[in-house]
């Protein structure tokens, strides 16, 4: 009686396994089918930085934003890719790309788009210069490229924490040159915030 009742559990949970392993395996087929269905609409109005930084079209939408209005736009970008992803361009930055790819394609001239990125804690190191992303990552940094287009496009300025700075041992010399420091990413959101710019924070990587 004991010995059955327990090949019983045994088939039980053996079953249950195997049809959970099939359900996660359909799951993630019919995931794949659907961004590759998405993809294929998909469009990007100002930088390109991968599948998740892509717009949807929209047919007649009845909500438009003011085109002649100033799109001042404050991001506090605090994630870093994991380090088997270092090869990628930081996913922080790849939202913050979709979010302005979002404004333009609605309709918002870039020349009224002004982008300002405030990096601080891990995300310090997506914007290591090339030499010392190489000697931390053992790969060129990515997201050097991605940084340029933005600056040069929209005129997207970088400020990094001295806080973060000091705490995660960064120096000056090892960040990118276009990066700006200030005393404390704090006073940088505030000030902003204060001058009529709206705060995005980008703390979770959803990739």
């Amino acid at each position: 009686m004991k010995k059955t009742l327990l090949f019983g559990i045994i088939s039980f949970l053996f079953f249950s396994a195997t049809a959970q392993k099939q359900d996660n395996a359909a799951k993630a087929k019919a995931d794949s089918l659907k961004w590759a269905r998405l993809e294929a609409k998909m469009v990007y109005p100002l930088f390109n930085t991968g599948k998740f930084s892509g717009v949807i079209p929209v047919n007649d939408p009845t909500e438009i934003p003011d085109p002649n209005m100033n799109y001042k736009l404050l991001f506090e970008l605090l994630i870093i890719n994991k380090d088997s992803a270092a090869t990628e361009i930081n996913h922080g930055i790849t939202e913050i790309c979709r979010i302005i790819n979002l404004h333009v394609a609605s309709g918002i001239p870039v020349s009224n788009i002004n982008p300002v990125i405030v990096v601080h804690g891990p995300a310090l190191f997506a914007f290591y210069n090339n030499d010392r992303y190489k000697k931390k990552y053992k790969t060129d940094n990515p997201n050097i490229s991605i940084i340029e287009e933005m600056i040069k496009k929209t005129g997207t300025k970088f400020i990094a924490c001295g806080q973060a700075m000091g705490f995660r041992e960064v120096s000056k010399e090892e960040m990118i040159p276009q990066m700006k420091i200030s005393l404390t990413a704090q006073t940088v959101l505030s000030g902003y915030q204060l001058k009529g710019y709206k705060l995005f924070s980008i703390a979770e990587d959803r990739q």
